[in-house]
């Protein structure tokens, strides 16, 4: 169980140092600068990856029969 929960860390470096790399105007994504689209991306992704830690973490599975 320890070993999923550092996909946690993975927003985290995303959102603070993922920046540094990708701040560029073009390609534009959707009509979006290449950063903000980053940004975008990565707030669904950290929703996405929270759920699945949460589905597989065995403590949230206690009221279950």
């Amino acid at each position: 169980m320890r070993s999923i929960r550092w996909l946690a860390v993975a927003p985290y470096l995303a959102l603070i140092v993922g920046p540094f790399f990708v701040n560029r105007v073009t390609p534009l994504v959707f009509g979006l600068p290449f950063l903000l689209a980053w940004i975008v991306v990565w707030i669904l992704l950290t929703s996405l990856i929270m759920a699945v830690i949460y589905a597989v973490d065995p403590a949230n599975r206690e009221g279950e029969p």
